[in-house]
Protein backbone atom coordinates (compact mmCIF):
# COMPACT_ATOMS: atom_id res chain seq x y z
CA UNK A 1 0.00 0.00 0.00
CA UNK A 2 1.19 3.26 -1.00
CA UNK A 3 1.09 6.45 1.70
CA UNK A 4 2.79 9.75 2.08
CA UNK A 5 3.77 12.70 0.12
CA UNK A 6 7.43 13.77 -1.02
CA UNK A 7 8.18 16.65 -3.20
CA UNK A 8 10.61 16.73 -5.86
CA UNK A 9 11.26 18.63 -8.91
CA UNK A 10 11.18 17.52 -12.59
CA UNK A 11 14.16 18.10 -14.93
CA UNK A 12 13.82 19.94 -18.70
CA UNK A 13 14.32 16.09 -20.03
CA UNK A 14 10.87 15.00 -18.46
CA UNK A 15 13.00 12.99 -15.43
CA UNK A 16 11.24 12.56 -11.97
CA UNK A 17 13.19 11.30 -9.12
CA UNK A 18 10.75 8.64 -7.50
CA UNK A 19 10.99 8.60 -3.70
CA UNK A 20 13.13 5.39 -2.49
CA UNK A 21 10.13 4.35 -0.54
CA UNK A 22 7.76 4.09 -3.50
CA UNK A 23 10.68 2.81 -5.80
CA UNK A 24 10.57 -0.53 -3.55
CA UNK A 25 7.26 -1.32 -4.04
CA UNK A 26 6.86 -0.14 -7.74
CA UNK A 27 9.72 -2.16 -8.74
CA UNK A 28 12.74 -1.32 -11.68
CA UNK A 29 9.58 -0.83 -14.07
CA UNK A 30 5.84 0.45 -13.84
CA UNK A 31 3.30 1.82 -15.20
CA UNK A 32 2.08 5.86 -15.54
CA UNK A 33 -1.09 6.62 -17.43
CA UNK A 34 -3.08 9.66 -17.24
CA UNK A 35 -5.45 9.89 -13.82
CA UNK A 36 -7.98 11.31 -12.78
CA UNK A 37 -8.40 15.30 -11.15
CA UNK A 38 -5.54 16.20 -13.35
CA UNK A 39 -2.79 14.20 -11.99
CA UNK A 40 -0.83 11.06 -13.57
CA UNK A 41 -1.26 7.78 -11.91
CA UNK A 42 1.81 4.99 -11.02
CA UNK A 43 0.96 1.15 -10.78
CA UNK A 44 3.03 -1.41 -10.09
CA UNK A 45 3.18 -4.18 -13.17
CA UNK A 46 0.55 -6.22 -11.19
CA UNK A 47 -1.73 -3.81 -10.09
CA UNK A 48 -2.07 -2.15 -13.62
CA UNK A 49 -2.52 -6.01 -14.73
CA UNK A 50 -5.87 -6.06 -12.87
CA UNK A 51 -7.02 -2.54 -13.86
CA UNK A 52 -6.55 -3.18 -17.23
CA UNK A 53 -8.27 -6.61 -17.23
CA UNK A 54 -11.41 -4.47 -15.59
CA UNK A 55 -11.07 -2.16 -18.28
CA UNK A 56 -11.01 -4.70 -21.21
CA UNK A 57 -13.96 -6.46 -19.11
CA UNK A 58 -16.12 -3.30 -20.28
CA UNK A 59 -18.40 -4.09 -23.12
CA UNK A 60 -17.08 -2.85 -26.29
CA UNK A 61 -20.96 -1.58 -26.49
CA UNK A 62 -20.62 1.22 -24.00
CA UNK A 63 -19.83 4.33 -25.32
CA UNK A 64 -18.66 5.93 -22.10
CA UNK A 65 -16.31 2.70 -20.64
CA UNK A 66 -15.12 2.60 -24.44
CA UNK A 67 -14.17 6.35 -23.73
CA UNK A 68 -12.79 5.68 -19.99
CA UNK A 69 -10.75 2.47 -21.21
CA UNK A 70 -9.31 4.76 -23.92
CA UNK A 71 -8.49 7.28 -21.51
CA UNK A 72 -6.22 5.18 -19.55
CA UNK A 73 -4.43 2.81 -21.60
CA UNK A 74 -3.84 5.21 -25.08
CA UNK A 75 -1.81 7.19 -22.58
CA UNK A 76 -0.12 4.60 -20.16
CA UNK A 77 3.73 3.80 -20.42
CA UNK A 78 5.91 1.54 -19.39
CA UNK A 79 8.54 3.47 -17.15
CA UNK A 80 12.20 2.31 -16.39
CA UNK A 81 13.65 3.52 -13.17
CA UNK A 82 17.29 4.50 -14.04
CA UNK A 83 20.69 4.39 -11.60
CA UNK A 84 19.82 7.76 -9.89
CA UNK A 85 16.35 6.76 -9.67
CA UNK A 86 14.31 8.61 -11.58
CA UNK A 87 12.37 8.08 -14.52
CA UNK A 88 11.31 9.65 -17.64
CA UNK A 89 8.03 10.85 -18.14
CA UNK A 90 6.79 11.15 -21.69
CA UNK A 91 6.00 14.57 -23.11
CA UNK A 92 2.06 13.72 -23.42
CA UNK A 93 1.66 12.86 -19.86
CA UNK A 94 3.94 15.95 -18.72
CA UNK A 95 1.46 18.09 -20.76
CA UNK A 96 -1.55 16.39 -19.86
CA UNK A 97 -0.86 16.84 -15.67
CA UNK A 98 0.51 20.14 -16.47
CA UNK A 99 3.81 19.04 -14.97
CA UNK A 100 6.82 21.55 -15.32
CA UNK A 101 9.22 21.86 -12.39
CA UNK A 102 8.13 21.12 -8.82
CA UNK A 103 5.76 18.30 -8.43
CA UNK A 104 4.09 16.28 -5.50
CA UNK A 105 4.20 12.44 -5.64
CA UNK A 106 1.52 10.93 -3.12
CA UNK A 107 0.73 7.14 -2.07
CA UNK A 108 -2.96 6.50 -2.33
CA UNK A 109 -3.45 2.88 -1.51
CA UNK A 110 -2.93 0.85 -4.41
CA UNK A 111 -1.36 3.68 -6.98
CA UNK A 112 1.04 6.83 -6.75
CA UNK A 113 -0.36 10.03 -7.52
CA UNK A 114 1.99 12.69 -9.55
CA UNK A 115 0.55 16.12 -9.46
CA UNK A 116 1.90 19.56 -10.58
CA UNK A 117 2.59 21.22 -6.81
CA UNK A 118 0.47 23.75 -7.72
CA UNK A 119 -2.47 21.62 -9.10
CA UNK A 120 -1.92 19.71 -5.70
CA UNK A 121 -2.35 22.49 -3.13
CA UNK A 122 -5.59 23.54 -5.59
CA UNK A 123 -7.02 20.57 -5.50
CA UNK A 124 -6.62 19.09 -1.98
CA UNK A 125 -7.75 21.75 0.58
CA UNK A 126 -10.27 19.72 2.99
CA UNK A 127 -12.33 22.52 4.41
CA UNK A 128 -15.19 20.54 3.17
CA UNK A 129 -13.48 17.13 4.91
CA UNK A 130 -17.11 17.03 7.30
CA UNK A 131 -19.17 17.14 3.97
CA UNK A 132 -17.28 13.87 2.16
CA UNK A 133 -16.95 12.35 5.58
CA UNK A 134 -20.49 12.06 5.43
CA UNK A 135 -20.73 10.87 1.80
CA UNK A 136 -18.38 8.08 2.64
CA UNK A 137 -21.12 6.54 4.76
CA UNK A 138 -22.44 5.25 1.16
CA UNK A 139 -19.71 3.56 0.54
CA UNK A 140 -19.08 1.42 4.11
CA UNK A 141 -16.78 3.29 5.28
Amino acid sequence: MFMGEYSHTIDAKGRLIIPSRFRDELGDTFVVTKGLDGCLFAYTNEEWKHFEEKLQAIPVSNQKGRRFARYFLAGATLCEVDKQGRILIPANLRAAAGLEKDVVLAGVGDRVEIWDKNNWAEANTYDDMDEIAANMEGLGI
